[in-house]
């Protein structure tokens, strides 16, 4: 299984929302394999199709501390938010090293498909909560760095492009040799 190429802030392709998946075949279930195995190496907690490249509705979070309770959401929808809210500090594979604060609602049920097709509900709170939001942000096109301030936002989308300058500039050098 090879490790995908996860997307950084402020690549485009974040921006695009992503279709429902109406083929669960062999294709799919090697994709899950993939960005799982791709979402551990990083490593993270949650990781969406759209962060791979791949625009179609599919995330993946495990919160467990030793990486054994994957969740597949495809075509996640939240069917219920509490008023109540809470404030996480966010962080994403796709923005590395940045975390801030997101007030989002503590508590949601959300209805999905797993792999094979089947319909499937569920109640989250905390960090999972989060976590299931944030990844389905990703299917709309949403990185957690458009709910902060502009100067923030600006901050860290500098800081991106800076270290990708850099990096490539390295690359280079390195293939130059």
């Amino acid at each position: 299984m090879p490790l995908l190429n996860i997307l950084r802030y402020p690549d485009p392709r974040l921006h695009k929302v992503a279709r429902p998946v109406t083929i669960f075949d062999a294709r799919l279930k090697q994709l899950v394999a993939d960005m799982a195995e791709t979402m551990y190496d990083a490593p993270g907690v949650g990781l969406a199709a759209s962060q791979v490249d791949v625009h179609e509705q599919l995330i993946i979070v495990d919160i467990s501390d030793n990486q054994t309770e994957l969740r597949v959401l495809i075509n996640p929808e939240i069917t219920w938010a509490s008023s109540e809210m809470q404030v996480y500090d966010e962080g994403c594979l796709s923005v590395p090293g940045v975390y801030d604060g997101v007030e989002r609602p503590a508590r949601v049920k959300v209805r999905a498909l797993d792999v094979d097709g089947n319909t499937f509900e569920t109640t989250a709170e905390g960090l999972l909560a989060v976590c299931i939001q944030h990844e389905m942000d990703h299917l709309k096109g949403k990185v957690f760095v458009e709910y902060l301030s502009p100067l923030k936002r600006n901050r860290i989308k500098a800081k991106m492009l800076k270290e990708e300058r850099e990096l490539n500039r390295d690359k280079k050098r390195n293939s130059d040799r």
